[in-house]
């Protein structure tokens, strides 16, 4: 009976209760895994707009005070690059006299980003 009682060993309860514990934990990481992939693309999709956006922002900033494209007129203004649009209102001495005021909106894939600038006219 002694040698019985020393043979080591798991039995087959501490096999399933371990084998329960590791399948819950893995559940949780593949709960993860598919948070991380969806942030990912959210994340993506908002880095093309800010990206579309301040290349605008910098296209704009570059060009003449009376440029057409600063032209409070034709507001909105628009273009459409892939699957965004980018449009840009001009307001015209406001906040102060001799500036434009320029707002991007940039749209797509469910998202929208905005940014602002102030021209001066010099």
């Amino acid at each position: 009976m002694d040698k019985l009682k020393k043979e080591n060993g798991y039995t087959l309860i501490e096999v399933l209760v371990s084998l329960t514990i590791f399948a819950v934990g893995m559940l949780a990481i593949a709960g993860m895994q598919t948070t991380a992939i969806r942030m990912n693309s959210i994340a993506g999709k908002l880095t093309n707009l800010s990206t579309w956006g301040m290349d605008k922002i910098e296209e704009l900033s570059a060009l003449s005070y009376s440029d057409p494209l600063l032209d409070s007129a034709g507001n909105p203004h628009q273009e459409k690059l892939r699957n965004y649009t980018i449009s840009w209102i001009v307001i015209d001495d406001n906040p102060v006299t001799n500036t434009k005021n320029i707002t991007v909106t940039v749209t797509g894939q469910g998202k929208r980003a905005e940014f602002g600038i102030l021209k001066p006219n010099i």
